[in-house]
Formats: structure tokens, C-alpha cells, sequence
């Protein structure tokens, strides 16, 4: 394996710790929630989510043009503000 192959497993597996860092500050019924909105409707422009597949850019708002998979998404409306202030701490660090 080339350096380059090396650093982008690396940045996979941190992404992937990351997310689950993420998903581990849920309690089971937010879990549950977040699950249930795999099939349901789309964030509308301006709602804030984090991008589980890219949690390391943070805190994100919907744009016209924002494109995303519901069950790639955490969107803020579902998440009590001390969940979502608990979450944007650990994305802080």
C-alpha cells in the first residue's frame, strides 16, 4: 500500500469513529427517531443537520440545491437541544 492508500484508510476510520462518537451520544428512543425518518420527508431549506458521512464538517443548513440521504442525515428538529448542544460539543473538538 502507497502512503496515500495508508492516510485515506486512516481517514475513513477516523470518520467512522467519529460518526459513531456521534451516534453514541443518542439515547435509544433519538435513535429511534433519526430511524424513522429514513423513509420520510426531506429537510426543508434552512434546517441545520450533521452529514454522518462527513460529521467532521460540522454543523450544516439545507440549501435550495442540498441533495442528501435521509439515512446519512442527523437534522436537528428531532433532537432535544440538550442532545444537540451535547453533540456540538463533541464536533468542537
Amino acid at each position: 500500500a502507497t502512503e496515500r492508500d495508508t492516510m485515506k484508510a486512516t481517514e475513513t476510520r477516523s470518520d467512522y469513529v467519529t460518526r459513531d462518537a456521534i451516534l453514541e451520544l443518542l439515547s435509544d428512543d433519538e435513535v429511534s427517531r433519526v430511524s424513522a425518518l429514513e423513509g420520510g420527508p426531506r429537510l426543508e431549506e434552512g434546517e441545520e443537520y450533521i452529514d454522518l458521512e462527513r460529521p467532521q464538517e460540522g454543523v450544516r443548513l439545507v440549501q435550495a440545491t442540498t441533495t442528501l440521504k435521509m439515512s446519512e442525515v442527523l437534522p436537528r428538529r428531532v433532537l432535544p437541544d440538550a442532545t444537540w448542544s451535547k453533540i456540538c460539543a463533541r464536533l468542537a473538538h
